[in-house]
């Protein structure tokens, strides 16, 4: 079998050999034998170059033959290499310190001043010069847009080809390559294309894309994936300050900050193209921080970026990726307009940064081609919908690509399509599918319908005790117009059956025309949230924590139904009406009490009965959604602002309703990226009721019970602590994303993250709700005299997955079973 093996990565090395004609690796050493970070490597008479990384690694390959290598650093001696074979690996390159550097440490260690610096002063004038990138520059604009999406697992060896999870898979192996961009042998796994017609007018602010074509390899339906990874490598202007990938903003090396984050070394002037072009080497001060190490060459009359690479540094504070490179080229024409042509985006997504470890690369090759400028187009073509899910799109002919591509496939590429339609009937690729499917969704998948969620399937609480649940929905693919959900519950304390059963439907893809109706008869920790709307498909996380702080015994019976229809006239705006019935009791009237007086009949009343009608408007500008169906999935989550606007009516008499009021509820959540400094959320809620209502109408604000962090709840008040009729909340919470940490040599190894927040709550509850709940016996108290607040401090990225809170309440200490401190934590992955 080994025989075998050797002799499939000898054909797949000697064809390779074909496409690339050098390739060169190694590492960099000083004469101490130390590694040498971020030394200059470049083929002679070329501007085919790179840079070492932090241990000293390089690769490098060309489609060109070079025979010659040269190997700078600053306060080293420069060393060109003659290069005896096309292919040389493993190489040991040791510089010698010049003699006039060997007492200046600042040298030594490779900082660069930032006087008297040649390529600073270029950089001041790119600052200087630098304008609106691109499309921008015009009133209209439009052009073609090609992109290509992969996914590939690589470091392929003879221990992965032997491993047992690719028994039955052995043939896939038979297309190994090598990554151009780090010497590794890799594997394609996946491919998608699509070519779009991008549509923009600057005066109005409004962009629309029109897909023409799209295909992908051996899945017809991998939107969700698609839209994942579109999103993580995001559009980005390389002269932005800060570059956001990943949830993370990298410093530019081309922006007015970057002078204290990085050095920068003037090393080569060319001509590219038909300009005359500077070469600028750049590498981060410091490790940890969010930056990069590349090159980039800079016309030498226009200051405007010619081409430009920018690769992640392995110390930098991100899980989950351990190698990021990026390319762009840029045409630049007239001497005073550049356009973006080539975008190249690759990452190495790994559970370990160790060198041999293995991973799967990402990889996006987006290309630019055909700009016109200055058409108009009526503000209506951009705001007009066509139906999105077109059939057509995702089934062209070969005729079609082989026009449109802007780029051919390469052998690899062509052989993934072939690859995975094999693969789709091997059961072992099956089985390894379906595992990953259940880890990611929670469901397991049969013919027509998932079952599921998996992770709600045991619950427990003071009143139901340990609780199992069971349930499932409907599902052919992402784009079903129709879905049935449901499920049953048991508790074994109060030996009681629980149910919920929804249906929606979507009538109309343009205008995504919505109807649903349910009905859900379980328990519930009412208040848990302040805005929560009438959802027959669930409930929350604090009605069944596995373990609470104090007794988690105030839950409410409901008995809910509901018939809902929305609609969205224009992209992420949603208009929802609703019409409710619902009756409310406690779960054990021994230990809670939503006891009222009856104004009408003058009698003790302990269930209510109300029959609501709910208008909402939900605005979530920059949200990014796949899916074409009646459900869809959020690929940007956390990453978007949020305005919720609701309004209720109460209808007293209407299906024995009890209560006549109204109710105006409002909500902005916004995250903001505050550049280096990390992201700040934060989260505005007000609202009022307008009439006489009992406690299970009244406005909670919403406490946290459990051991978990959950935003947009107080941690250190009990469930209702306060009750209001009219109420006022901000939470605020900056992630710094390790940069303090960063600073700290002991903790900088690992990685570490802080978080601070604060909370506070205003409210009031008149004399006349607090009078008419009075039978209940419960303490009804609002934080009217001053602001209740809270705040935290926390560490995040332990283990890379872990996250531990500690939060320490401002005031209302005399409250009966005020906690003074809490401590919360959370899992999750996280880049």
């Amino acid at each position: 079998m080994k025989y075998w093996v050797l002799g499939v990565l000898y054909i797949a090395f000697s064809s390779s050999l074909l496409l690339a004609q050098t390739k060169v690796g190694g590492q960099v050493y000083d004469n101490f034998n130390q590694p040498i970070p971020f030394a200059n490597i470049v083929f002679v008479n070329s501007t085919v170059g790179t840079i070492t990384d932090e241990n000293g690694n390089f690769y490098m390959e060309s489609d060109d033959t070079y025979t010659n290598l040269k190997v700078s650093f600053i306060g080293f001696q420069t060393k060109n290499i003659k290069l005896t074979k096309q292919v040389t690996y493993n190489m040991k390159i040791v510089l010698e310190e010049e003699a006039a550097s060997l007492d200046e440490v600042v040298i030594y260690k490779g900082k660069t001043s930032k006087k008297n610096n040649p390529a600073i002063d270029i950089l001041r004038k790119i600052w200087d010069n630098r304008r609106v990138n691109g499309v921008k520059k015009f009133k209209q604009y439009n052009y073609d847009k090609y992109e290509k999406l992969e996914f590939d697992l690589n470091t392929i060896d003879s221990a992965l080809v032997n491993s047992r999870i690719f028994n039955g898979m052995e043939f896939i192996f038979d297309d190994v390559d090598t990554s151009r961009i780090t010497g590794k042998t890799y594997l394609p796994i996946f491919l998608n294309e699509a070519i779009s017609k991008v549509y923009g007018d600057n005066e109005i602010n409004e962009t629309k894309e029109i897909l023409k074509g799209n295909k992908n390899a051996g899945f017809s339906d991998n939107q969700t994936l698609i839209a994942f990874v579109k999103d993580l490598y995001s559009d980005y202007d390389v002269y932005d300050n800060y570059l956001k990938f990943f949830d993370k903003s990298f410093t530019s090396p081309l922006s007015r900050t970057g002078v204290s984050v990085y050095n920068y070394v003037l090393t080569d002037s060319a001509y590219i193209g038909n300009k005359w072009c500077y070469n600028i080497l750049y590498y981060p001060r410091r490790k940890n921080e969010l930056t990069f190490k590349g090159d980039f060459w800079v016309n030498d009359t226009t200051w405007a970026i010619k081409e430009i690479n920018l690769e992640v540094t392995k110390s930098a504070n991100i899980n989950w990726v351990k190698d990021l490179y990026i390319e762009q080229e840029f045409d630049v024409l007239n001497d005073s307009v550049f356009l973006i042509t080539k975008d190249y985006f690759q990452s190495d997504f790994s559970f370990s940064k160790k060198e041999k470890s293995r991973g799967v690369y990402g990889k996006r090759t987006t290309l630019y081609d055909n700009y016109k400028f200055d058409i108009k187009k009526d503000r209506k073509f951009y705001q007009s919908q066509v139906d999105p899910y077109n059939q057509d799109i995702y089934n062209r002919e070969d005729s079609f690509w082989k026009s449109a591509r802007m780029e051919n496939l390469n052998k690899d590429e062509q052989k993934v399509y072939k690859l995975l339609d094999t693969l789709r009937t091997v059961k072992a690729f099956k089985r390894l599918y379906n595992i990953g499917t259940i880890l990611a969704t929670g469901y397991v998948e049969f013919d027509g319908f998932d079952f599921g969620p998996l992770f709600s399937t045991v619950g427990y609480n003071d009143i139901e005790g340990v609780r199992l649940r069971a349930g499932g929905r409907t599902y052919f693919t992402s784009n079903d117009r129709w879905r049935i959900e449901g499920y049953g519950a048991y508790g074994f304390k109060d030996q009681k059956f629980k149910y919920g059963l929804s249906g929606k439907y979507l009538v109309d893809r343009k205008s995504r025309l919505i109807v649903s109706a349910g009905n859900r008869r379980d328990v519930e920790q009412l208040g848990a949230s302040l805005t929560n709307t009438n959802n027959v498909e669930g409930r929350s996380l604090a009605s069944s924590s596995i373990i609470a702080t104090g007794d988690n015994d105030r839950l409410t019976s409901i008995n809910l139904s509901a018939f809902s229809m929305q609609i969205e006239p224009r992209k992420n705006l949603n208009v929802g009406l609703t019409g409710s019935y619902r009756v409310l009791k406690p779960a054990d009237r021994s230990l809670f009490s939503l006891d009222f007086l009856n104004p009408e009949t003058n009698q003790l009343e302990n269930q209510i009965k109300q029959t609501e009608i709910a208008t909402q408007l939900v605005y979530t500008p920059g949200r990014k959604t796949t899916g074409y169906g009646v459900d869809r999935v959020i690929v940007n989550e956390g990453d978007y602002a949020t305005l919720f606007l609701n309004y209720s009516v109460g209808i007293k008499g209407l299906i024995e309703s009890d209560f006549d009021y109204q109710k105006v509820q409002f909500l902005y959540q916004q995250p903001w990226n505050i550049g280096g400094f990390g992201v700040l959320n934060s989260t505005l809620e007000v609202g009022k009721t307008f009439g006489d209502v009992p406690l299970g109408l009244l406005s909670v604000i919403p406490a946290n019970q459990t051991y978990l962090s959950i935003y947009n709840t107080f941690p250190l008040l009990n469930f209702y602590e306060f009750v209001t009729d009219t109420y006022a909340t901000l939470h605020l919470e900056h992630n710094f994303n390790g940069r303090i940490f960063s600073r700290i040599p002991l903790l900088r190894k690992l990685n570490l993250r802080e978080l601070v927040g604060v909370r506070g709550a205003w409210g009031e509850l008149s004399e006349e709700n607090i009078l008419l709940s009075a039978p209940s016996n419960e303490l009804l108290v609002a934080p009217t005299d001053e602001i209740y607040w809270e705040y935290s401090v926390g560490v995040g990225n332990i283990f890379k997955i872990f996250r531990i809170d500690f939060h320490f309440r401002g005031n209302y200490f005399d409250n009966p079973d005020a906690r003074k401190f809490g401590v919360t934590g959370s899992f999750g992955f996280f880049f």
